[in-house]
């Protein structure tokens, strides 16, 4: 009789880039305006050392109630992620299934999804944003509040009055990932005193996002080598206040990759899912 071998853990030391105030005012960063109507951001990053545990091998112990993050073996039938359509109805379908099964949820709106892949000029796929590198949480509190308003404006109000969570969807594209993992820490871990937030000024609106303080107390985690057949789930967001709410995450440097490995590609998918309907 076969057995799977396991792979031993591979944690990794690296740094991480945490929240650095320059000068003085609200944490506030000026986005998508012309050259000469930005004003400077006073919102910077500091590295600082730390040591990402990998999880493979032990992946059922982590759930989005207890550390905000959890890891799923779910295959899918898109594997290009280069037609937008296919993606917003092929895809969406499959994740709005995993998430209704995995949380017990009545009703899942997507409203975005993210494509990271090497920024090479050469290549003309869409999605080339490279990996955030930035320790963060995509919303803050009022600010996820305000989604479910935005994008469900005639039913928000009943929607509001159940428990309402924000959660995205993170798997590798066609290969294993490498040189840059996505690290995601435990909400156990996490002080609420370092979560910053952080005014994102838009032409045409403002949002707002946390960043994170460092503190040598919070504990990283990922998965080694996840393939595209793996997902990660992240916590932005839950109205539920004896859960965990959140979970900050970033990609860092994995200096134990194989150098000739691939550069990392990622499809991230972000829904508000609710208890309601």
């Amino acid at each position: 009789m076969s057995t799977t071998t396991i792979p031993a853990p591979r944690d990794v030391a690296t740094t991480l880039n945490y929240f650095k105030l320059l000068g003085e005012g609200p944490p506030r960063q000026y986005l998508h305006l012309t050259a000469d109507a930005l004003p400077k951001s006073n919102v910077a990053l500091e590295s600082q050392p730390a040591i990402v545990h990998d999880v493979r091998g032990r992946e059922a112990e982590f759930t989005l109630d207890i550390q905000g993050l959890q890891f799923i073996h779910f295959p899918s039938a898109e594997t290009d992620f280069v037609d937008d359509e296919i993606i917003k109805t092929k895809y969406y379908a499959e994740v709005e299934s995993l998430l209704k099964r995995e949380t017990g949820a009545k009703r899942v709106h997507i409203f975005d999804h993210i494509i990271r892949r090497s920024a090479d000029p050469k290549d003309q796929r869409p999605g080339l944003h490279g990996p955030a590198e930035g320790v963060h949480i995509d919303q803050a509190y009022e600010a996820s509040i305000q989604r479910v308003k935005d994008h469900l404006p005639e039913d928000a109000d009943r929607l509001l009055e159940s428990r309402v969570r924000i959660i995205n969807v993170w798997r590798p594209i066609q290969n294993p990932v490498a040189h840059k993992p996505l690290g995601v820490a435990d909400w156990g871990t996490l002080d609420p005193k370092d979560l910053v937030p952080i005014e994102l000024v838009y032409p045409h609106r403002t949002g707002t996002t946390f960043g994170v303080a460092y503190n040598p107390g919070l504990k990283w985690y990922f998965l080694a080598d996840q393939t595209a057949d793996e997902v990660t789930l992240l916590k932005i967001y839950d109205s539920r206040e004896d859960v965990a709410r959140l979970t900050p995450h970033s990609a860092f440097l994995d200096a134990t990759s194989p150098k000739d490995a691939p550069q990392r590609q990622s499809i991230e998918v972000r829904a508000l899912v609710f208890d309601g309907e």
